[in-house]
């Protein structure tokens, strides 16, 4: 018999917490209970969801007893430690962070791309790609059905909050620090200001650009470069796609942006792009720079689509497309995307 199944939100609290407490207010009501449930500093905190006050609750297995879908929404080493006793328990885990997205035996599931994948999770476990990845994804899949994608180079300009809070945090007192200066007109005069409060940056972020994020990898890759890679051949059931990204991060609160190079099997045309992206579940054209149509992070925050515009065929190569993409992190970049699994596990208990 159907029912509602039981949902539980580990790491509610958080800046992606928040987001998701507002999309399950904002979505379709498919869910019985909600818990909240946050690390137990965190617990006995009162927040909103569907209109009501609901207690957090401290994570430990006594929390998850009895869930049916659980959200994890907490850093790689907690997900890591916790999703499986969740996965034991019974519950279908979708987990936002790193932990599991490359491990064979895990789903890693857009929803908009590769819906089917759901369903095949031997681990009781659904991933959720990445932020830098799920701002490009959807619109290079919807490309890749009509004309079949042969390499990607993409250079990802990553907000602040991809650091999460302590990253935001971090911008908004070196703007402080920087607003109403001359500041940025001498080499190291940013960096003397700023002092020691780069927070989780390796370099001053305000009226600047960073060009790393992650952790260093071999050859000189980052552990973020290498994800991207690593999440679109996964997502794209291409194991051999050729895939180069740069990240870098940008004095930007909330929302990537991409400037993507797409190489296909076949040749392209602006005209036909258009289409395509004009008619993509999940995807917003806008597209006329004439008229200084494109999309910009200050515009995009907030929403909920990938836009893209700029979109024009390469120079030299009749098979490639060049497009620039912003996508919110806080919302498809993590909170949405993990909710529409979910959305589409709850669907599996309505059917008779």
């Amino acid at each position: 018999m159907s029912r509602k199944p039981t949902l539980a939100v580990v790491g509610a609290t958080g800046a992606v917490g928040a987001v998701m407490l507002q999309i399950l207010s904002q979505h379709a009501d498919v869910w019985g209970d909600i818990r909240l449930v946050a690390s137990p500093r965190s617990a006995g905190r009162k927040l909103a969801v569907r209109g009501e006050e609901t207690e957090v609750l401290p994570l430990d297995e006594a929390a998850l007893e009895g869930v049916d879908v659980a959200l994890f929404l907490v850093p790689e080493q907690v997900a890591a430690q916790w999703a499986p006793v969740a996965a034991v328990k019974g519950a279908v885990v979708v987990d936002a962070s790193p932990a599991f997205r490359m491990d064979p035996d895990v789903p890693l599931v857009v929803p908009e791309i590769n819906p089917h994948a759901v369903r095949v999770r031997p681990r009781g476990i659904v991933a959720s790609p990445g932020c830098t990845t799920l701002a490009l994804i959807v619109a290079v899949g919807a490309l890749h059905a009509e004309f079949g994608v042969d390499e990607l180079v993409v250079s990802a300009y990553q907000a602040a909050s991809a650091a999460g809070q302590e990253g935001v945090d971090t911008l908004r007192r070196q703007l402080r620090v920087v607003a109403g200066t001359e500041l940025g007109t001498g080499p190291g005069d940013v960096r003397r200001a700023v002092g020691d409060d780069t927070g989780p940056f390796p370099a001053p972020l305000a009226l600047n650009v960073v060009p790393w994020a992650g952790s260093l990898r071999e050859d000189g890759w980052s552990s973020e470069e290498l994800r991207v890679r690593g999440e679109v051949r996964k997502i794209l059931g291409l194991p051999q796609l050729r895939v180069t990204a740069t990240c870098v991060r940008v004095p930007v609160v909330t929302t990537h942006s991409v400037s993507v190079h797409a190489r296909f099997e076949r040749e392209v045309t602006v005209a036909r792009a258009h289409e395509i992206l004009a008619t993509s579940p999940g995807v917003v054209l806008y597209d006329d720079p004439a008229a200084g149509d494109y999309p910009t992070p200050a515009d995009v925050v907030g929403t909920d689509p990938t836009w893209v515009g700029r979109v024009r065929r390469s120079l030299d190569d009749e098979r490639a497309l060049e497009l620039f993409v912003c996508g919110d992190n806080l919302r498809k970049g993590a909170a949405l995307n993990t909710a529409q699994i979910a959305e589409a596990v709850a669907a599996e208990f309505t059917v008779d």
